[in-house]
């Protein structure tokens, strides 16, 4: 009787300890997550305050802007003789839309037929694509030049069209992870739609496209945002202004010719320039968590 009324103490100081190491171990982890969220949050914060900052200059007494205004933003889309920015942002709009549908398209047909069908030099084409893909893209930035240059790409009217061919010809070499995707759907379902009369075509439009969406999600993001950050690129291919991009845009406002005067509007198109990044993931990740809800289901 003794013992049972000893251990029972016990057990009770070994359950209070654990409770106090969790209690512990979960007030750490809220206070780094906290301070990581500081951290992260407060580049950003500064720049959204720094873009209404009345004062455009870089150098300032005090690190937040003390007096606030909208002139930042609305010289950045009237003063157009200086700095267009409004047609740098439309440029990059505008490449990024199509080179974000001609990426997902490419990705999806040659996923689809590394994933399902089986030829010679299809291992041997895989490999070559993953060894290529381990070098930087910038190695190549050259030759595409020279390459766009004999093809007369080069010209201030064909910038546009040059930029858009150069990011969106070698997405489909990005197409691992799309097919180890589809290599999880079972190829059952592509022999019953063929017994069923269905082609090639209709497998890949009527079945492996529906199932792929969260994955097509995922594509049409990365193929958004690869044009409209990019900027080693567009600074090699665009020569003048009326061609720049707006991460071109935006280095020009910081070189020493502009940075007094538009380093206030430098922060407020950074800040625009998110806006459509910000939308494009709230998009996108209501159709992603209907298709998970989707296949979940099925």
């Amino acid at each position: 009787m003794s013992k049972h009324t000893q251990s029972k103490p016990e057990s009770q100081s070994l359950m209070h300890d654990q409770r106090k190491r969790r209690i512990v171990a979960d007030v750490a982890t809220y206070v780094l997550l906290g301070v990581l969220a500081v951290v992260w949050l407060f580049p950003i914060v500064w720049i959204f305050l720094e873009s209404f900052n009345k004062n455009p200059a870089p150098y300032q007494n005090t690190f937040f802007p003390t007096q606030f205004s909208f002139d930042n933003y609305t010289g950045l889309f009237t003063q157009r003789n200086v700095l267009d920015f409004p047609r740098m942002f439309m440029n990059t709009f505008i490449i990024a839309i199509f080179v974000c549908l001609i990426s997902v398209f490419f990705v999806l047909s040659v996923a689809y037929v590394m994933s399902r069908m089986r030829f010679r030099g299809r291992r041997a084409f895989m490999n070559f694509v993953l060894i290529i893909g381990m070098f930087p893209g910038i190695m190549s930035v050259v030759a595409i030049y020279f390459i766009l240059k004999a093809m007369g790409l080069t010209s201030d009217g064909m910038t546009t069209l040059a930029l858009i061919l150069v990011y969106s010809a070698g997405t489909g070499a990005g197409f691992y992870v799309m097919k180890g995707y589809m290599d999880t759907i079972p190829t059952s379902l592509d022999e019953a739609a063929m017994l069923d009369g269905c082609t090639r075509w209709q497998v890949f439009t009527k079945i492996i496209i529906p199932i792929s969406r969260p994955m097509i999600v995922y594509q049409a993001i990365v193929g958004f945002l690869t044009p409209w950050l990019d900027f080693v690129m567009a600074k090699v291919i665009a020569r003048t202004q009326d061609n720049y991009t707006a991460s071109l845009g935006l280095w020009l406002m910081l070189d020493k010719e502009y940075i007094n005067n538009w380093f206030g509007r430098f922060a407020a198109a950074s800040v625009i320039i998110s806006i459509p990044i910000a939308i494009l993931f709230i998009v996108m990740q209501r159709f992603y968590q209907e298709s998970m809800a989707g296949s979940v289901k099925g």
